[in-house]
């Protein structure tokens, strides 16, 4: 049987060790984008308006009118608002993943350290240049504790992070709402009282002409966030470490390195990310927090740490694509007349076909392995492709 030449490049390609981390994403995006475009069908909508609204919405493209005060670049940095704590909760979860770890809890860990900086910052009349980096710090202090809680448990109790951190999103969910509802609800709208713009990250009341834009000042921090941890992660012994760990526990306990102490650092840079993503979402983007209600936003980052292959320069490109979906929805809704929960089912979509990813790349092996072109251990390539030629 003659297998075409093309097919088996893109198998190549698929199992690839580097080119692998692209065509996985690549793959399952192109899924997702036939799946959208079946679903839009359905409901008798053009699935390339549609797509086209989604961009509209997150300020890629003009729209045919804007509100006073707004335009496309207005749109725009709207969206770097929102896609900031998204790449910062991506970043949380693939950390955990790279230990071993699988961290379900962000959207908690994001609520508490977003709860916490906003009443022992937000509520305060600190100038901006000492409320700011108290936030900060106090969503680093915040996310640190519980990540390292997390990872406690794990290593001397033996109980799984998915068990404990779902129980610690519902138990901070409660436990906020009560005292939002208690001690700092807002009487109109029923949640909590907004913070001070001194203390919030993001710089609003700006005029540039006719504009009125609000400039996200956590995007900067999102962006080095990712940079530090590609290089802890691959420039590092302590990075080595909790890849180490997170790969085989027994391999690295036999190699001397500390199972323990690997489990537990991993969680507090992951629970570090989701402090900072909570702060940035809860004091950033938003000025205030709904009682008892934890941020989707907490549970789409699983798509994209999955998306970006757990790759941190990855991450960027999907946590992009994502809030595309998310940011754009809203405008897609009211353009294209369909609910914007559509938005979710999408992501949910692109998640399911994100975890195929390891499915397909050993479908991609197996098929070359039978066919004879695999590359071998001595050989490579070539030695497949003789294989190939000697048999007909």
């Amino acid at each position: 049987m003659r297998h075409s030449r093309l097919f088996r490049s893109l198998l190549r390609f698929i199992d690839g060790e580097r080119s692998g981390a692209v065509a996985i994403p690549a793959f399952s995006i192109l899924l997702t984008l036939i799946a959208m475009s079946i679903l839009f069908l359905t409901l008798g909508k053009n699935p390339a308006a549609a797509m086209a609204a989604f961009l509209r919405g997150s300020g890629f493209m003009m729209k045919g009118s804007y509100a006073g005060g707004q335009n496309m670049l207005t749109d725009f940095l709207s969206f770097l608002g929102i896609m900031t704590p998204m790449l910062l909760a991506a970043l949380s979860v693939l950390v955990g993943l790279k230990t071993g770890m699988f961290n379900i809890g962000v959207a908690g860990q994001m609520l508490a350290s977003g709860f916490l900086a906003t009443i022992l910052v937000g509520y305060t009349d600190l100038p901006p240049w000492i409320a700011r980096p108290l936030v900060i710090l106090t969503g680093i202090a915040v996310g640190a504790l519980m990540g390292a809680l997390v990872g406690f448990l794990k290593y001397r109790f033996n109980i799984h992070e998915v068990v404990s951190t779902i129980m610690f999103n519902n138990i901070i969910s409660y436990v906020t709402g009560f005292y939002i509802n208690s001690y700092f609800v807002d009487s109109i709208t029923r949640s909590s009282r907004p913070v001070s713009a001194a203390a919030r990250l993001t710089l609003t009341g700006l005029s540039w002409g006719r504009l009125r834009p609000t400039i996200p000042l956590g995007i900067v921090l999102a962006l080095g966030a990712a940079a530090l941890v590609r290089f802890l992660l691959d420039r590092t012994c302590l990075g080595f470490e909790i890849k180490a760990v997170g790969l085989s526990r027994d391999a690295a306990r036999y190699a001397g390195i500390r199972e323990g102490r690997s489990i537990i650092l991993g969680m507090i840079f992951s629970g570090i990310l989701a402090g900072l993503a909570g702060v940035c979402y809860y004091l950033g983007y938003y000025n205030t927090m709904v009682p008892k209600t934890l941020a989707t936003l907490g549970y789409d980052a699983i798509a994209v740490a999955l998306l970006g292959n757990a790759n941190p320069g990855a991450a960027v490109f999907a946590s992009i694509l994502v809030t595309i979906f998310q940011k754009g929805s809203i405008y897609m809704s009211s353009s294209m007349k369909v609910p914007g929960e559509i938005a979710s089912v999408i992501t949910g979509i692109l998640l399911l076909f994100c975890a195929c990813g390891s499915f397909v790349r050993y479908k991609a092996r197996l098929y070359l392995d039978r066919i004879g072109t695999a590359p071998s251990a001595g050989g490579g390539e070539k030695g497949g492709a003789e294989t190939e030629e000697a048999g007909g």
